[in-house]
């Protein structure tokens, strides 16, 4: 049945042919996105209605530039890698990324919230700090994907590395050099933080070693903390594997002016390969992540015509980058 207007509308296809408005869209331009039984269901139900494109309308909104609403964290550097590789991915794709960030004030909610008031409609949040409730209630007012990230609910799709792999590769590439004594400086309660705090807990016990977690956060401070406990019990262990890069950075910075050889007495790595870990002066052993794939496919995921977000989940291999701080223990 036509609205009010008396004039059929896209709705009123969709509701006919019992699809999603952007279904019917996709199907309506002749595009592809949609199966041929489908397609034609819309088809028929347009023709049924007399429904008839507004072609101005149509014109108009091609014309408009559509938008990807980006949420991150201003104090993580993984997070403006990702960005800048979003930037990448929506270049020529007609997209444009309108950015909000989370800050040491400023919630991830609210960043969110932002976006949405500036009408975008389609939202990426890196590696979001929100609990399953709020994410939910986000993909009931916008379509969302989530980058780096395991948090599932609503219909939000996501993609992310496969940290899993990444901690296990690392821990073997210290037990390959001879490591036995491998600490692992923990990064809180952040995203993605019990999933490599549990693999390297299993790789460890997988290869006959006992865990050693060391409590921090995600920022270099917990570094210097983590490198003065160590310090502090009577001599680090022969390796630490760290939950990012900016806790490593801060961990081998203090090594260092201590007096402490890296890698010679302690061997450090590193996980997401950030910028910094490849600057001369620090050649940090990373467990990359892959920021350029990630962010294109999110941007596939969200700029895909066709059905509706439907709860994917991409996992993205990670890849081991050696580098000097890491080396055989000494004997």
């Amino acid at each position: 049945m036509p609205t009010n207007s008396g004039r059929a509308t896209i709705v009123d296809v969709a509701r006919a042919a019992g699809t999603s408005v952007s279904s019917a869209s996709v199907a309506l331009r002749g595009a592809s996105g949609v199966s041929e039984p489908t397609r034609e269901r819309i088809l028929e139900a347009a023709r049924r209605l007399g429904f008839r494109a507004d072609r101005q309308a149509s014109l108009l909104r091609r014309q408009q530039p559509r938008v990807l609403g980006v949420t991150f964290a201003l104090d993580q550097p993984f997070h403006t890698d990702v960005v800048d590789n979003l930037y990448r991915a929506a270049d020529g794709c007609e997209h444009d990324l309108v950015l909000s960030a989370a800050t040491a004030t400023r919630s991830e909610t609210d960043a969110a919230e932002s976006l949405l008031r500036d009408r975008a409609r389609t939202l990426l949040l890196i590696s979001p700090a929100l609990s399953e409730r709020q994410l939910a209630e986000l993909t009931t007012r916008a379509s969302v994907v989530t980058i780096g990230s395991q948090l599932r609910a609503g219909r939000a799709d996501s993609v992310r590395a496969d940290d899993q792999q990444g901690i296990t590769d690392a821990v073997e590439h210290l037990v390959s050099l001879g490591h036995r004594d491998i600490a692992y400086a923990d990064g809180g309660d952040c995203a993605m933080s019990a999933v490599r705090r549990a693999a390297y807990a299993e790789a460890m016990r997988t290869r006959g070693l006992e865990p050693r977690v060391i409590g921090g956060a995600p920022t270099e401070e917990s570094g210097i903390g983590i490198a003065e406990h160590l310090l502090a019990q009577g001599g680090p262990p022969t390796a630490v594997l760290a939950h990012n890069d900016m806790i490593a950075l801060g961990l081998l910075l203090t090594l260092r002016s201590r007096g402490i050889a890296v890698p010679g007495e302690v061997s450090v790595v590193g996980y997401d390969d950030t910028r910094t870990a490849a600057l001369a002066t620090v050649r940090l052993t990373s467990v990359s992540q892959d920021a350029a794939r990630l962010a294109r496919t999110a941007v596939e995921l969200a700029t895909t015509e066709g059905e509706e977000p439907s709860g994917q989940d991409v996992v993205v291999p990670t890849r081991l980058v050696v580098r000097d701080t890491t080396g055989p223990p000494r004997e």
